[in-house]
């Protein structure tokens, strides 16, 4: 998958959904854990309710961290006032991936599909978590649309 194609041109809220490693198998990997949408599916309702306020909501998937560290470091040229984030097996482990966000500066939400702290006990701890807005865990694809929704308004009061 490329690197989401943005324009800051626009003054309409620009919002990066970032999926980590292994999300590209949404629908077929685990469905009793991880529902049965796909990745498209979850991109596209997400695209269409931001497209319903007036804003843009670009999505970006990559099973390598260093794309999406060089995504969230180009996220500031390119408009985005906000990250949403599903940080996959990353969120247990990445030091590189939370030093992004910080470096950037821009608020994110933390999203997993499952319930993280239901799960094995390593999945608990989230490297990126207090740095976070917000997190949601548990609610499936809900949860991405509960986190874009949240950041459409956080703009929104912030413009």
């Amino acid at each position: 998958m490329t690197a989401p194609k943005f324009s800051a041109a626009s003054s309409a809220p620009h919002i990066l959904v970032l999926h980590g490693p292994n999300l590209n198998l949404l629908g077929v990997r685990e469905p009793t854990i991880y529902g049965n949408d796909s990745l498209a599916d979850i991109d596209a309702r997400l695209v269409c309710l931001a497209q319903a306020t007036g804003a843009t909501c670009l999505s970006f998937q990559s099973n390598n961290e260093g794309a999406l560290i060089d995504c969230i470091h180009a996220a500031p040229q390119k408009g985005i006032g906000f990250i949403v984030i599903n940080p996959g097996g990353l969120t247990h482990s990445s030091v590189a991936l939370r030093d992004a966000l910080s470096g950037v500066a821009l608020p994110f939400i933390e999203v997993h599909l499952s319930n993280i702290h239901a799960r094995e006990p390593f999945r608990h701890r989230s490297l990126l978590a207090d740095q976070a807005v917000g997190v949601i865990a548990g609610l499936g694809v809900r949860g991405y649309e509960f986190a874009l929704t949240w950041a459409l308004e956080y703009l929104q009061k912030r413009s």
